[in-house]
């Protein structure tokens, strides 16, 4: 399958779960038609099941990608392939177009990826797993060659899986530390509310429903009504009620510090992994 090379908006390198999820959102929404996108994925089961499911071109040549692509191409492979892509395509010299690169390749910076690919506009992007089910939170940082239009198409991509919000690139590490690792951190919580659940006496789905609808929701109500953490907390929090007595324990077992500590040294990591 082949579409006209003029049409083509939407190039994507890489057709693994984070570079579905992207895919779908963005033809799902109308931000892109099928036949304004080529993906490259080296699979053949995986390029049939791309090709079948979103009716979109595939190939195996990282270089159509780019020749083809006019406004964006989305970089969504591994960290550790990425010098060998780099290469591949090190030589590759287009003169009439400069489609905007999107690379959410953790841990390579912005001046990696203009080594590898000079005078391109080229945009770092750190989304966390719930963008695969459109709930994401990323964070983009602009390279030297990026315009408003370039930071307004990865807005616009991003914003199909969650929210987007633009950082500089010193802080890419701390943003690892809290939202890319901080899905482990809730899931962590939600299991330990629920086995707090169970040695309470109650069974474990009905523990499991209770901790995850509790931790979603309160995600929810504080989103909506832009209310404070502590504001919450203190509405719940009744003199000499149950909800104090639960967090005097949790104070007990330094529960706030030790989140704090987990983002610090989850970006201490990051920074480690960087070099």
């Amino acid at each position: 399958m082949t579409n006209d090379a003029m049409t083509i908006k939407f190039g994507l390198i890489g057709g693994g779960v984070m570079g579905e999820a992207l895919l779908s959102r963005l033809i799902v929404g109308g931000i892109y038609q099928p036949s304004e996108v080529i993906v490259s994925e080296p699979q053949p089961s995986r390029q049939n099941f791309l090709q079948q499911q979103y009716n979109v071109a595939v190939t195996t040549d990282n270089r159509l990608i780019f020749e083809q692509s006019r406004e964006v191409v989305l970089l969504a492979v591994k960290p550790q392939v990425f010098s060998a892509i780099a290469q591949e395509l090190g030589d590759m010299i287009i003169t009439d177009h400069l489609p905007l690169i999107v690379s959410i390749l953790a841990g390579v910076t912005l001046s990696q990826l203009e080594a590898a690919f000079p005078q391109f506009p080229i945009i770092r992007a750190m989304p966390n797993t719930p963008a695969t089910v459109g709930a994401g939170m990323t964070a983009i940082c602009l390279g030297a060659y990026t315009n408003a239009k370039h930071q307004q198409i990865a807005q616009q991509v991003f914003s199909a899986v969650g929210e987007v919000v633009e950082v500089s690139e010193t802080l890419m590490d701390a943003v690892t530390g809290l939202s890319g690792s901080g899905p482990a951190y809730v899931a962590l919580l939600v299991e330990a509310l629920a086995d707090g659940g169970v040695a309470a006496g109650l069974p474990r789905a009905v523990a499991n429903q209770l901790a995850l609808q509790t931790v979603l929701g309160t995600a929810q109500l504080l989103r909506e009504t832009k209310m404070h953490p502590a504001e919450l907390k203190d509405r719940v929090t009744s003199p000499g009620g149950t909800t104090i007595a639960g967090i005097a324990q949790l104070e007990r077992g330094a529960f706030r510090s030790a989140l704090i500590e987990a983002v610090k040294a989850a970006t201490q990591r990051s920074q480690e992994l960087g070099k």
